[in-house]
């Protein structure tokens, strides 16, 4: 164990096994590393497999630890066999993350239901399938913790982005329904929900000009997210410290949803 991970072991993560899903890029890639770090085996799963790879080369100590697996977390039978491989290589699974899911735009009124459905499918119905394959063994184990990635937008409606609110609003009420059937099984279930963060996949946004600061002021904080803000807060709740915390929903958002009256023109009582 490096100085590092020892440092870090406070969270009593060194040598359990956290299955990450959408560990390729961005939020699932920097939980899958600052798993690492704290000592952990970790399993990355994504559809994009030389992604994983890529990020599985940088994890702490990386050679024979940690594993990546190509999965379409909404395909039923990739998951399973994702589980079996997972199962057979590295013994008991301790945590799972459900980090994989998609974005595309588009107004309610015109979408296909075949554009509605294959947001769900993805960011709804692969964290169901995930929780139930991956938690059949913590279940017989009596001890687990799974993390969902959920979003400011499943209590804030993101308009002209399609069922991505309605998606990540089932994912809020997914975790907290599979808190309370699974607790009594040593099981915890919580949502971490990310405000602004900048990514790979919202550089785009950032890289016009104005739109870091327009952004900031919306949050209490005055600055944009990191993936590692993310990530130290899926730790916290997989870990054991957290053992008390179940059914909860983590705004990890710099404060952004109680800005919303300092948008609001009030004369007199600018702090400016």
């Amino acid at each position: 164990m490096t100085t590092e991970q020892g440092m870090n072991d406070w969270l009593g993560l060194a040598n359990s096994v956290h299955v990450v899903t959408g560990a390729a890029s961005g939020i699932g890639a920097a939980i899958a590393c600052a798993l690492a770090v704290a000592g952990a085996r970790v399993v990355l799963l994504d559809r994009d497999l030389e992604g994983c790879e890529a990020v599985q080369a940088k994890l702490a100590d990386s050679a024979g630890r940690h594993m990546s697996l190509a999965c379409d977390v909404a395909n039923e039978n990739e998951v399973q066999q994702a589980a079996q491989a997972v199962a057979a290589a590295m013994g008991q699974v301790d945590g799972l993350v459900n980090g994989a899911g998609i974005l595309q735009p588009g107004k309610l009124a015109d979408m296909t239901i075949a554009q509605w459905q294959h947001v769900l499918a993805v960011n709804l119905t692969g964290y169901w399938l995930c929780a139930r394959e991956f938690g059949h063994q913590m279940r017989e184990q009596q001890c687990g913790s799974i993390v969902h990635i959920s979003s400011v937008s499943a209590s804030q409606p993101q308009t002209w982005s399609g069922a991505y609110s309605p998606s990540k609003a089932g994912v809020a009420m997914l975790s907290r329904q599979l808190a309370a059937e699974w607790g009594r099984e040593g099981i915890r279930s919580n949502c971490v929900s990310p405000g602004m963060i900048k990514t790979d996949l919202s550089a785009t946004f950032y890289a016009q000009p104005g739109i870091t600061q327009q952004r900031e002021v919306f949050t209490a904080n005055r600055r944009i997210g990191q993936p590692d803000d993310i990530a130290n807060a899926v730790l916290f709740l997989l870990s054991r410290r957290a053992d008390y915390i179940n059914g909860a929903d983590l705004g990890v958002d710099g404060g952004l949803p109680c800005m919303l009256m300092d948008q609001v023109p009030r004369p007199g009582f600018s702090a400016h």
